[in-house]
This record gives structure tokens, sequence and C-alpha cells, in this order.
């Protein structure tokens, strides 16, 4: 019996120095390498809106330039001889579409020079004006309205403001006879409660602190009339809920009729 036990131990320790061994002798598990995660696309520098600047001046083809050429040459062809400005982005530059026919009706006897650009911001009209979009005119008035294309791309709405701002010091610099017809930013999107109408309100609420009682300045805020009474933008007014169709054209031209015949007088 104890010989029994005594065989039966010897060979339970052999199996386990064997076992041990073979466990021992087993490859470690290669450490897998840590997956970097994918990089986040880094966001869109912040452009100050009261800083001048050429837009897309790294394209060879550069459209803004052709356009600010365009109006020089037109500016050259007025002799002078401008009674109404306009100044802004595409929703300006529309009124030689869109709003074609409400514009030479309304304006058209009345010398008008449009130097809007669509896609513009405050900096890059303020490089305009400081290249010679307006030597030699003296226009009654110069009607204003920028900002919009700002959204998202300044580094703050007070910054915003302070773009606007120095237009209009720049227009009533270079244009001392020229009363400034200051139009608040037009409200855009569907929906009343999205972050650029809360931005949009913000803003315009410090431009109207530049009116001066139209001595120099005039602030009209006309958002209202394109708005239905739940404070919604419609399709039939702005398409695309920023720009107006020629219905939204309309709207604007009799929103700021009594207004402009103060001021051109």
């Amino acid at each position: 019996m104890r010989l029994a036990m005594k065989n039966l131990v010897g060979k339970a320790l052999v199996v386990g120095l064997f076992a041990g061994g073979a466990f021992a002798q087993a490859p470690a598990a290669q450490q897998q390498p840590a997956q970097q995660q994918p990089a986040r696309p880094a966001a869109p520098a912040r452009e100050p809106a009261d800083v001048p600047k050429i837009k897309g001046a790294d394209d060879p083809s550069n459209a803004f330039l052709k356009r600010h050429e365009g109006f020089l040459k037109d500016l050259k062809e007025k002799n002078g001889k401008v009674g109404i400005l306009f100044v802004g982005d595409s929703i300006t530059d529309g009124w030689r579409n869109r709003g074609k026919e409400v514009f030479a009706k309304n304006y058209g006897s009345l010398d008008p020079l449009n130097i809007g650009i669509g896609g513009d911001r405050t900096q890059h009209v303020l490089w305009r004006l400081d290249h010679g979009e307006v030597e030699g005119i003296s226009p009654k008035v110069a009607v204003l309205m920028i900002g919009t294309n700002n959204l998202g791309n300044a580094p703050s709405n007070e910054n915003i403001v302070e773009g606007v701002t120095k237009i209009v010091k720049e227009l009533n610099e270079k244009l001392p006879s020229t009363k400034v017809l200051l139009l608040a930013i037009f409200p855009r999107d569907e929906k009343p409660d999205t972050r650029n109408r809360a931005s949009i309100k913000q803003i315009n609420e410090q431009l109207a602190k530049l009116d001066d009682g139209g001595k120099h300045v005039k602030y009209l805020d006309i958002g209202p009339k394109f708005l239905e009474s739940d404070g919604t933008l419609s399709k039939e007014i702005m398409p695309d809920f920023l720009h107006p169709n020629e219905r939204g054209y309309e709207i604007w031209a009799d929103s700021m009729e009594p207004t402009l015949v103060q001021l051109m007088k």
C-alpha cells in the first residue's frame, strides 16, 4: 500500500514538472500596439471682421478681384454721377438678377451704383473701400447691409459689430456728404429659434446704436417685414431661407422707401 502511494506521488510530481515546464516555455502573447485615433480635422481659422482682406487671395483666377476691377470700371464710366450707392454681399448683389426689375423701377432714375459681391464679409468690403470703389463720387445715400456671411467665421458677434462699424466710419470719411442707411442684418433660417437668429438679434441691437438721427447714419430694421406672424421665414419670400426672391426684393424696396425718401432730400 505504501509502495503504491509512493509510486502515485512520484508520477504526480513528474507530470507536474513536465506541465510546469510546458507552461514556462510557452511564448508570451505579443502586446498589440495601441491604435491611434484619427486626428480630428482642424476647425477653420476665424477671421477678424474688422481687418481688411482680399477674398480668395490664393486663387489665381480670383473672381473677387475681377468683380472689384469691374466696379472700378463702372465707377469711371459714371464719371462721378452716383445718386445712391448700394454696398453689401450676395443679398445686395441680388438686385442685379432676382431683384432686377424692382431695382430699375425704384432706383433706376436715381443714378444708382451697386457694389455688392456674393459671399463678401465685412473684411472684404473694407478692403474694397480701401482700394478705390467709392472714389470720386458723392451719393446722397449709401445703403449698407452686411454681416450675415461673418456668422460662424468671425471670432465673436461683437467682432462682427466692430467690422460693420468700421465700414460705416469708412463710408463717412470717404463720402462726407453722404448719409449711410444702415440696414439691420436680414433674418435667415426657417425657424426663429436658431443660433443664427439669436446672433443676428444680438448684432442688430448693437448696430442700432450707430444711428445718429440721420445726420450721418440712419439705422433701419426691416427684418420683421419678411417674417410670418410666428417668426418663421417663408420660402415664398426667401426660397433658401437667406436670399430674397423677386417678392422679397419688393418687400425690401417698399419697406425702405419712406426712410430713403427722407434721406434723399
